[in-house]
């Protein structure tokens, strides 16, 4: 059997047959039927806007890879800055490839004085670290005069290692202003993830537990994409019209901010707090089946099996209380995943742990407020995010995002002028 689908307009009785690649077939064979015919696809929930080699997911099968590579055997080996590599360029460093890297990303982890001295002095005292993080990441765009050249090779890499170097300093900024700490600067002889906890807790003398370094290195490689989300869809629509990276990463961190994306983890933390023991949980397990509260951390959009994920951040959480000490919520969290995994309820309607339901605890271990979990997922997903941007920049099937509408309004009618309504 050929691998085609043919599609015919009742209508009409006109018929088009197109093949089907990878279980993707294009949508030129509806426009082929009939120019005014769309599709009506809410929340692109059954559509392909792009053809990508970055990322591989297996909802089914909780399969995740980076450009091939098992998301487990990354987390395991790799480090956070070798894997943003493969993201952007779509193969491991070498050794020599991997030092000039560390060094390039390592020696621009500055930001300009006029960034921390004039535009974070404007923020109100109490404004949350995500929105100062959004503004500082479109702001930085203005003080560089490449920006927006992104069609020049040279200039496109240095304002992606810029983007990847400088976010953590933005993040660690961000912080200590929305709590009244001076800021820290960057000390160039630490690793990423340690550089980013050193400008976060340094007050008088602070060395980076080894543990905990890990932790932070393997929570950021879990974060660093996820192929066609909310966040990744709205870098590739901004940088469509081509807008310079720092505007189009701007905007996929305010897709991030809300909390249908970006605050899964923190309503996890939440819902713990509220559960507030393991005698709750029965109780609160019935609540969800029939309708009266929702078990947050469990079940994907895309995953009907276990989220990767969140087998590997599991294990991490026990990394991290080693050092820490175990964060009280934890006994809850295990409760309650031993109880959703063995219940017909949770089972038939594929509703697995991902990686939100332990990633909320390690970050609360490590002395995070809540407000600064989105943040800490923006951190990461800046390099998938720019992985995506350059891949759309490439593609010569790309024109500027302009979806179809179903228009569903009144029909025409004649203006009345105000004194006759």
């Amino acid at each position: 059997m050929p691998d085609t689908i043919t599609i015919t307009d009742d209508r009409t009785g006109k018929t088009v047959t197109v093949p089907i690649e990878g279980g993707v077939f294009p949508a030129a064979a509806v426009r082929e039927l009939d120019p005014s015919l769309f599709i009506y696809d809410p929340a692109y929930m059954q559509t392909a806007s792009c053809k990508s080699a970055i990322t591989y997911l297996d909802g089914e099968a909780g399969i995740l890879r980076y450009r091939g590579y098992p998301i487990e055997q990354l987390a395991e080996h790799s480090s956070y800055l070798e894997v943003a590599y493969l993201l952007l360029n779509g193969e491991l460093p070498t050794t020599a490839q991997m030092e000039q890297w560390r060094f390039d990303v390592t020696h621009h982890t500055f930001i300009h004085e006029n960034m921390r001295k004039r535009f974070v002095d404007g923020f109100h005292y109490d404004a949350h670290p995500m929105g100062m993080f959004v503004s500082s990441v479109a702001a930085l765009g203005t003080f560089y005069d490449g920006a927006k050249e992104i069609f020049d090779a040279d200039s496109r890499q240095r304002q992606i290692l810029r983007l990847i170097a400088k976010t953590p300093t933005l993040a660690a900024m961000a912080y200590r202003f929305s709590v009244g700490l001076p800021f820290n600067y960057p000390d160039n002889d630490l690793s990423y993830p340690a550089n980013f906890l050193h400008m976060m807790w340094k007050i008088g003398e602070y060395e980076v537990d080894p543990a905990l370094e890990r932790a932070m290195d393997v929570l950021f490689i879990l974060h660093a994409d996820h192929e066609q989300n909310c966040g990744t869809t709205a870098m590739r629509v901004v940088g469509s019209s081509h807008a310079d990276p720092y505007s189009s990463a701007a905007a996929a961190a305010c897709a991030l901010y809300g909390p249908l994306h970006g605050g899964a983890n923190e309503a996890v933390v939440r819902m713990l707090a509220d559960i507030g023991s393991i005698e709750n949980v029965p109780a609160f397990i019935e609540s969800v089946k029939v309708g009266d509260g929702r078990l947050m951390g469990f079940g994907h959009r895309v995953y009907k099996n276990y989220d990767p994920r969140a087998t590997i951040i599991k294990k991490t959480a026990y990394d991290v209380f080693e050092v820490t000490g175990k964060n009280p919520l934890l006994d809850i969290a295990l409760a309650l995943e031993e109880v959703a995994l063995n219940d017909a309820y949770f089972i038939d309607r594929k509703l697995y742990p991902n990686v939100d339901f332990y990633s909320g605890l390690i970050y609360q271990a490590l002395g995070f407020p809540v407000d600064m979990f989105t943040v800490l997922f923006a951190i990461p997903r800046t390099a998938g995010w720019l992985a995506h941007w350059q891949e759309l920049l490439a593609d010569g099937d790309q024109r500027i995002s302009r979806p179809r509408q179903w228009y569903d309004g009144v029909g025409a009618r004649e203006f009345v002028p105000i004194e006759s309504r």
